[in-house]
């Protein structure tokens, strides 16, 4: 794959590097709803390619209450879609409105591989991954002429009770709408449409039978993480620049001191000297994905929820080497560093006190959305809408 560089704008200005077709549209042209909503950040570029989210829908309040911020005219209904008050709320909401899409993200952490030892029997009876029924019942009372539902690969090996079978999503959703609907499922790498960020996800799509929904084209290069960030001011632990977001959060002194001499592309644990240990010197046992450096070339690896912690998978900046032979940097990414590793604008306007770990909770779960806008583009070509 051949890498490429930016200049300083245009890096941040994701908007500024997007093919011609892709450029603001100032008439909206879809109605939409969004379920499982988080805080908005998939939902960043909407408005360019002609969607108008009007009602959304977040379990979490504090997620919740910055989507309001950030998109101050979508009514959103805060609670759990399971509700019948909640849903009461949303139907009333959506009363006498016509809704062109339904985009949906149902939480993944019933079948992340991170719960991989689950089997699927305990799969099907967790209830988040129930929650799929209900945007069944969405897509039914509303029959909009476009769907998306968007989760991590695995959720589409998942295997639910459905009329007293074990059936997966995909089958389900082709008993129920097969006779009305193209279903298209395909799974993609954020890294390979132009964020610079290693980011598998599922998108599963639903659309009228007389319409198209083409897959997105992919980039013929791809951003590194020296394109992406390789710009901003080198910070220790702790410290701070004059650039808003870009500060550095402090770590414990030993786990500087082991990530000081770790070169980039490495862990701690293959340091001879400065290695995670124990009060005692006894060395740490874990994976070697873990207190581990990022590399400059390549993407960024996946964003997770636990960005903040030093320790957890390969979370630290890439480092340069310095003249004493240690290597700088020694800490997770900034907040900035996310944003635009997550291909969020220079113009985000998100609110000056929102709390650094709201942030950092909300990148971590969240589909770029650069990533998300190309898979939604090319429903805006259908002159039947």
């Amino acid at each position: 794959m051949k890498f490429y560089r930016y200049s300083f704008l245009n890096l941040l200005d994701f908007s500024n590097h997007i093919t011609e077709s892709e450029q603001r549209q100032e008439k909206v042209k879809l109605k939409g709803l969004s379920l499982f909503s988080s805080a908005g950040i998939a939902e960043t570029y909407y408005r360019d390619i002609g969607i108008d989210i009007i009602v959304a829908n977040e379990l979490i309040p504090r997620r919740a209450n910055l989507y309001k911020k950030l998109y101050p005219t979508a009514q959103m209904i805060q609670g759990s879609i399971l509700d019948n008050m909640v849903n009461v709320q949303i139907k009333e909401a959506l009363q006498d409105k016509k809704i062109d899409i339904i985009v949906a993200t149902p939480p993944c952490q019933g079948v992340s591989l991170a719960g991989k030892n689950k089997s699927q029997q305990a799969m099907a009876e967790d209830e988040r991954n129930h929650l799929i029924f209900k945007v069944i019942e969405y897509m039914h009372l509303l029959k909009p002429k476009f769907i998306l539902i968007e989760n991590v690969p695995r959720y589409l090996q998942l295997f639910l009770v459905y009329k007293n079978e074990f059936v997966t999503i995909e089958e389900i959703l082709k008993r129920e709408f097969s006779d009305e609907y193209n279903i298209d499922i395909e799974v993609l790498d954020a890294s390979e449409f132009g964020v610079p960020q290693k980011r598998k996800r599922a998108f599963i799509k639903l659309y009228k039978k007389e319409l198209s929904w083409e897959s997105p084209k992919k980039c013929k290069e791809i951003l590194s993480l020296r394109d992406a960030i390789g710009h901003l001011p080198s910070l220790e632990s702790g410290e701070s620049s004059s650039i808003a977001w870009h500060y550095a959060r402090k770590h414990t002194p030993n786990n500087i001191l082991w990530m000081k001499h770790t070169p980039t592309n490495k862990s701690a644990f293959e340091n001879k000297i400065h290695y995670p240990q124990k009060s005692n010197g006894e060395k740490v046992k874990a994976f070697k994905t873990t207190y581990a450096r990022m590399q400059w070339d390549q993407p960024a690896p996946t964003i997770t929820m636990r960005n903040d912690c030093i320790a957890s998978q390969r979370n630290v900046h890439p480092g340069n080497i310095q003249e004493d032979g240690t290597y700088s940097d020694a800490r997770v990414l900034t907040p900035l560093e996310l944003m635009i590793l997550t291909s969020l604008p220079t113009n985000w306007n998100i609110p000056d006190d929102t709390s650094e770990i709201l942030i950092r909770q909300v990148l971590g779960e969240c589909v770029p959305p650069l990533l998300i806008k190309k898979v939604l583009e090319p429903i805006l070509k259908n002159e039947e809408i």
